[in-house]
């Protein structure tokens, strides 16, 4: 889904941020000139990105575009309302932030105003909870103003500020090792959601968007080099082991069989995430 930008590889969202999206996520729906057919990979030449250190990462609402691109994938019924509630510590903070924020994409696709404002106000308070609050403060009150109007470009533009907006306050509070969960945590909500449409209504074209190793061995890096006491996280080994039973399953030619498997673990890992692990 994602291909390399002569740098070392590249994240969803949301997506995902593929959806990535997501992961695994700006809007390519809106760029002259793109084709409408979907294409077999990203060109993030062609995208608007952020930076994570030395790594290109597309806005999830690339990978949402995407999909829009492979028909017209019922929103709704891939739509979850987040549970934030059940949070526990800093790292599960930051994958349920990331998670949050994919599933804000989905809430977009899905037009779901008042999803879409809930989803707002829980960005907010995970970014309290996390000590970034004031950098997320006008995105999310943006959010809900968008949201009111039906404004759902405007809406996908907050979302993905919101996120880089996160991810760059906490690599400047030397927090780089949860920015990088907040990405992680998108790209597994955003991977479910990839996957479940994909299984839906299987093509290779289509399966072919989940054929992103770089960026999953670029998750897997990062989590190897984070200290102990974070690798030594129930719900941070947990991920490890998911993005572990993926790695040969996008290796390879994506079948039938593999995009339920993929659907199948990053389903189980975003459960954990949204509870008290």
């Amino acid at each position: 889904m994602i291909s390399t930008c002569n740098l070392n590889f590249v994240s969803v969202v949301p997506v995902v941020r593929a959806v990535l999206l997501a992961a695994g996520l700006g809007a390519l729906a809106w760029q002259p000139g793109y084709a409408d057919s979907p294409p077999r990979q990203i060109d993030l030449s062609r995208f608007p990105a952020t930076r994570l250190e030395d790594v290109v990462v597309p806005l999830p609402s690339e990978v949402f575009n995407v999909l829009d691109k492979l028909g017209t994938p019922d929103w709704k019924s891939e739509l979850r309302v987040p549970t934030i509630a059940n949070r526990g510590p800093r790292p599960q903070i930051a994958l349920l932030l990331g998670s949050v924020v994919a599933e804000g994409f989905v809430a977009v696709e899905a037009k779901d105003r008042e999803q879409v404002k809930q989803i707002g106000r829980d960005v907010l308070e995970l970014a309290r909870a996390i000590g970034v609050e004031k950098t997320v403060l006008s995105r999310t009150n943006a959010i809900l103003t968008k949201a009111d109007a039906s404004d759902w470009r405007g809406v996908r533009q907050e979302l993905d500020g919101a996120l880089t907006d996160v991810r760059n306050a906490m690599i400047e509070l030397q927090d780089a090792q949860l920015a990088h969960l907040v990405s992680l945590g998108g790209w597994l909500r955003g991977t479910e959601v990839l996957t479940s449409i994909v299984g839906k209504s299987y093509s290779p074209d289509s399966a072919d968007l989940l054929n992103q190793p770089d960026l999953l061995r670029y998750f897997q890096e990062r989590l190897a080099g984070m200290p102990t006491r974070l690798r030594h996280n129930q719900l941070v080994s947990q991920v490890e082991k998911g993005l572990a039973e993926i790695s040969p399953l996008i290796n390879q030619k994506i079948t039938p069989a593999s995009v339920k498997r993929i659907n199948e673990i990053t389903g189980q890992v975003v459960k954990a995430i949204s509870s008290n692990a």
